[in-house]
């Protein structure tokens, strides 16, 4: 091991124990740690000789022509005794830089979360495409991986993941488990879903869906019997069906679309809202495939989604508009965060009045 790792090697050593969640390292600036979200600068100053030669011990391999053409790349990097960091290097300037995030080993229950209970019957389910939705940073992720990790704990399955990069490492509790990191042990999602799908999985979790080919390969595993758990960036569940659409021509989206009707499980849209104790929880949309949901997507009645689900608590599901203010009723939230984070201010500000609206119209 060369001077520079080794003395790398101490610094996330000492950022992992501070509790540091980013790390930033580049050739004539401080070392920098984002601590409980503010950024502190330490005492080393890297030279671009030091960062030469680290980046050129760490890099793997395969992955070092790459960074070579194109000055940057992402990988994982394992720090003996410390963990798994995900590692972005890239140039500012003609120098050297890494920013590297620690990959988290304890994953959250989802009661640690405050995730509501029909989450874990969702999580259960034999089959079907279950999405967790968003924007970057609503905590996609972590929900997903609580989910993952309440059938580790309590069912024997097999879970395969496809991830860029891996956000959790699980720990074989009740299930089989391989995590596969794109670029590192495959080199792209459509080969590691073909993998995947002859490696006898009960669940693929793919990191994000990014295209219409993730899509269609997903329909297919869900088809034949497997759980695909997933992420993708919309801002409701009620519009992600036609976000996934989006993905596909025009001429395809019948066809898809009567397939998703037959296999999706369900949509959970989060949105991160800062709580009375200065910490965050989520907030929910959530929208099961009941057959009233199923008829509104084989007849092309996607506008009909969000009414649907606001109407059906009784199945589960939920808006945005009830879990703030739900969230707000327990004390969690307060309810001007409760109006920012809804749908509709103005709706959420009525049921706090007593007014409740619902597709049958007002309910006092």
């Amino acid at each position: 091991m060369s001077d520079a790792v080794s003395y790398f090697n101490d610094i996330l050593k000492a950022a992992a124990e501070s509790g540091t969640s980013d790390i930033h390292i580049k050739a004539g600036s401080p070392v920098t740690f984002r601590i409980s979200r503010k950024l502190h600068s330490g005492e080393f100053i890297p030279d671009q000789a030091w960062m030469s030669e680290l980046i050129d011990n760490i890099t793997p391999k395969h992955m070092k022509a790459g960074l070579e053409a194109d000055r940057e790349t992402d990988y994982s990097y394992l720090c003996p005794g410390v963990g798994r960091f995900r590692t972005n290097v890239f140039q500012s300037l003609g120098r050297w830089c890494i920013v590297m995030r620690l990959v988290k080993n304890t994953i959250p229950s989802m009661e640690q979360l405050g995730l509501p209970d029909i989450l874990r019957t969702i999580a259960e389910s034999p089959r079907g495409i279950i999405l967790l939705a968003g924007t970057t940073g609503s905590g996609k992720s972590t929900t997903l991986a609580a989910m993952l990790e309440h059938v580790n704990a309590n069912f024997r399955k097999h879970i395969v993941t496809l991830e860029d990069p891996i956000e959790f490492v699980f720990e074989e509790n009740q299930c089989i488990i391989e995590q596969r990191e794109l670029t590192l042990d495959t080199m792209s999602f459509s080969r590691g879903m073909k993998s995947a799908l002859r490696q006898d999985p009960d669940i693929i979790m793919v990191g994000e869906m990014r295209d219409a080919i993730s899509f269609q390969t997903s329909i297919s595993a869900a088809d034949t019997g497997t759980m695909v758990m997933s992420t993708m960036h919309t801002t409701s569940a009620s519009s992600s069906v036609g976000r996934i659409l989006e993905f596909f021509k025009q001429d395809e989206r019948d066809t898809i679309r009567r397939q998703l009707a037959g296999t999706l499980k369900a949509v959970i849209c989060q949105r991160m809202c800062p709580t009375v104790d200065g910490r965050m929880t989520p907030a929910q949309e959530i929208m099961i495939n009941t057959g009233t949901v199923k008829k509104a997507i084989e007849e092309n009645q996607l506008g009909k989604l969000a009414q649907i689900i606001e109407a059906s608590e009784g199945d589960g599901m939920q808006s945005f508009n009830q879990a703030v203010y739900k969230l707000a009723q327990e004390g969690k939230i307060t309810r001007d965060v409760a109006y920012e984070k809804a749908n509709n201010a103005q709706a959420v500000k009525m049921m706090f009045d007593g007014i409740f609206l619902s597709t049958g119209g007002i309910v006092g």
